[in-house]
Protein backbone atom coordinates (compact mmCIF):
# COMPACT_ATOMS: atom_id res chain seq x y z
CA UNK A 1 0.00 0.00 0.00
CA UNK A 2 1.49 3.28 -1.15
CA UNK A 3 0.58 6.94 -0.80
CA UNK A 4 -0.65 6.94 -4.40
CA UNK A 5 -3.36 4.46 -3.29
CA UNK A 6 -5.01 7.25 -1.27
CA UNK A 7 -7.88 7.92 -3.68
CA UNK A 8 -8.88 4.25 -3.77
CA UNK A 9 -8.38 3.74 -0.04
CA UNK A 10 -10.30 6.90 0.86
CA UNK A 11 -13.21 5.71 -1.29
CA UNK A 12 -13.07 2.24 0.31
CA UNK A 13 -12.69 3.34 3.93
CA UNK A 14 -15.12 6.24 3.46
CA UNK A 15 -17.87 3.97 2.13
CA UNK A 16 -20.62 3.59 4.77
CA UNK A 17 -21.49 0.10 3.46
CA UNK A 18 -17.91 -1.19 3.67
CA UNK A 19 -17.40 0.40 7.08
CA UNK A 20 -20.83 -0.49 8.50
CA UNK A 21 -19.29 -2.57 11.30
CA UNK A 22 -16.82 0.17 12.33
CA UNK A 23 -17.78 3.11 14.54
CA UNK A 24 -17.83 5.36 11.43
CA UNK A 25 -16.49 5.60 7.88
CA UNK A 26 -13.05 7.17 7.66
CA UNK A 27 -12.22 10.60 6.29
CA UNK A 28 -9.56 11.18 3.64
CA UNK A 29 -7.13 12.27 6.37
CA UNK A 30 -7.89 9.11 8.37
CA UNK A 31 -7.37 7.05 5.21
CA UNK A 32 -3.96 8.66 4.76
CA UNK A 33 -3.16 7.76 8.38
CA UNK A 34 -4.32 4.18 7.61
CA UNK A 35 -1.85 3.95 4.70
CA UNK A 36 0.95 5.36 6.84
CA UNK A 37 0.21 2.80 9.59
CA UNK A 38 0.37 0.01 7.00
CA UNK A 39 3.74 1.31 5.78
CA UNK A 40 4.97 1.32 9.38
CA UNK A 41 3.77 -2.27 9.72
CA UNK A 42 5.78 -3.27 6.66
CA UNK A 43 8.88 -1.56 8.07
CA UNK A 44 8.56 -2.90 11.63
CA UNK A 45 7.05 -6.36 11.11
CA UNK A 46 7.35 -7.18 7.41
CA UNK A 47 3.59 -7.34 7.03
CA UNK A 48 0.42 -5.26 7.15
CA UNK A 49 -2.53 -4.87 4.79
CA UNK A 50 -1.83 -4.93 1.06
CA UNK A 51 -3.92 -3.73 -1.87
CA UNK A 52 -6.16 -6.33 -3.54
CA UNK A 53 -6.43 -5.94 -7.32
CA UNK A 54 -7.94 -7.98 -10.13
CA UNK A 55 -5.59 -9.54 -12.68
CA UNK A 56 -6.13 -6.49 -14.89
CA UNK A 57 -5.20 -4.09 -12.07
CA UNK A 58 -8.64 -2.91 -10.92
CA UNK A 59 -8.73 -1.94 -7.23
CA UNK A 60 -10.80 -4.33 -5.08
CA UNK A 61 -9.80 -3.52 -1.49
CA UNK A 62 -7.15 -4.48 1.03
CA UNK A 63 -6.15 -7.60 2.92
CA UNK A 64 -3.23 -8.70 5.04
CA UNK A 65 -1.82 -9.61 8.41
CA UNK A 66 -1.56 -7.03 11.19
CA UNK A 67 -0.85 -7.06 14.90
CA UNK A 68 -4.07 -6.62 16.88
CA UNK A 69 -5.17 -7.62 20.35
CA UNK A 70 -8.14 -9.13 22.06
CA UNK A 71 -8.62 -9.03 25.82
CA UNK A 72 -5.11 -7.49 26.00
CA UNK A 73 -3.53 -10.48 24.20
CA UNK A 74 -1.43 -9.47 21.15
CA UNK A 75 -2.18 -11.60 18.08
CA UNK A 76 -1.58 -11.61 14.37
CA UNK A 77 -4.87 -11.07 12.58
CA UNK A 78 -5.90 -11.46 8.97
CA UNK A 79 -8.06 -8.51 7.98
CA UNK A 80 -9.84 -7.54 4.78
CA UNK A 81 -12.01 -4.81 3.28
CA UNK A 82 -13.61 -5.18 -0.15
CA UNK A 83 -15.44 -2.56 -2.23
CA UNK A 84 -19.20 -2.90 -1.84
CA UNK A 85 -19.75 -3.65 -5.53
CA UNK A 86 -17.13 -6.43 -5.39
CA UNK A 87 -18.31 -8.22 -2.25
CA UNK A 88 -19.55 -11.83 -2.33
CA UNK A 89 -17.34 -12.69 -5.30
CA UNK A 90 -14.69 -14.58 -3.35
CA UNK A 91 -12.04 -11.85 -3.37
CA UNK A 92 -11.72 -11.60 0.42
CA UNK A 93 -11.45 -15.39 0.77
CA UNK A 94 -8.87 -15.65 -2.02
CA UNK A 95 -6.73 -12.86 -0.56
CA UNK A 96 -7.09 -14.15 3.01
CA UNK A 97 -6.08 -17.68 1.92
CA UNK A 98 -2.88 -16.17 0.50
CA UNK A 99 -2.33 -14.57 3.93
CA UNK A 100 -2.78 -17.94 5.64
CA UNK A 101 -0.06 -19.35 3.38
CA UNK A 102 2.22 -16.40 4.14
CA UNK A 103 1.61 -16.95 7.85
CA UNK A 104 2.40 -20.65 7.42
CA UNK A 105 5.71 -19.86 5.67
CA UNK A 106 6.83 -17.00 7.92
CA UNK A 107 5.31 -17.43 11.38
CA UNK A 108 4.09 -21.01 11.91
CA UNK A 109 3.54 -22.70 14.16
CA UNK A 110 1.08 -20.27 15.65
CA UNK A 111 -2.47 -19.02 15.82
CA UNK A 112 -3.86 -16.71 13.15
CA UNK A 113 -6.99 -14.81 14.13
CA UNK A 114 -9.79 -12.71 12.66
CA UNK A 115 -11.50 -10.30 15.08
CA UNK A 116 -15.02 -9.66 13.83
CA UNK A 117 -18.06 -7.59 14.73
CA UNK A 118 -20.65 -10.13 15.94
CA UNK A 119 -23.20 -9.02 13.33
CA UNK A 120 -20.79 -9.26 10.38
CA UNK A 121 -21.86 -12.61 8.98
CA UNK A 122 -19.99 -12.11 5.69
CA UNK A 123 -16.68 -11.59 7.47
CA UNK A 124 -17.33 -14.55 9.71
CA UNK A 125 -18.04 -16.58 6.57
CA UNK A 126 -14.64 -15.64 5.15
CA UNK A 127 -12.97 -16.69 8.42
CA UNK A 128 -14.83 -20.01 8.38
CA UNK A 129 -13.79 -20.54 4.74
CA UNK A 130 -10.19 -20.27 5.95
CA UNK A 131 -10.81 -23.00 8.53
CA UNK A 132 -11.19 -20.70 11.53
CA UNK A 133 -13.51 -21.39 14.44
CA UNK A 134 -14.74 -19.24 17.32
CA UNK A 135 -11.98 -19.16 19.95
CA UNK A 136 -12.93 -16.24 22.21
CA UNK A 137 -15.00 -13.13 22.74
CA UNK A 138 -13.15 -9.82 22.94
CA UNK A 139 -14.33 -7.61 25.80
CA UNK A 140 -11.68 -4.90 25.29
CA UNK A 141 -14.13 -2.28 24.02
CA UNK A 142 -16.94 -0.97 26.23
CA UNK A 143 -19.38 -0.58 23.33
CA UNK A 144 -19.12 -4.06 21.78
CA UNK A 145 -18.08 -7.64 22.39
CA UNK A 146 -16.24 -8.78 19.25
CA UNK A 147 -16.03 -12.37 18.00
CA UNK A 148 -12.52 -13.81 17.79
CA UNK A 149 -12.08 -16.51 15.17
CA UNK A 150 -8.82 -18.40 14.98
CA UNK A 151 -6.90 -21.35 13.64
CA UNK A 152 -3.71 -23.17 14.49
CA UNK A 153 -1.33 -22.93 11.55
CA UNK A 154 1.39 -25.56 11.21
CA UNK A 155 4.62 -25.08 9.26
CA UNK A 156 4.92 -26.30 5.69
Amino acid sequence: MELDDLDDMAALLGDPEVMSFYPAPKSRAESLDWIERMQLGYAEHGHALWIIETHDGAFIGDCGITWQSYNAVPVREVGYHVRGDQQRKGYATEAALACVELFRQEFAPGVLTAIIHPDNGASRGVAENLGMTHIADDHAHPWIVRTVMGMDVSPV
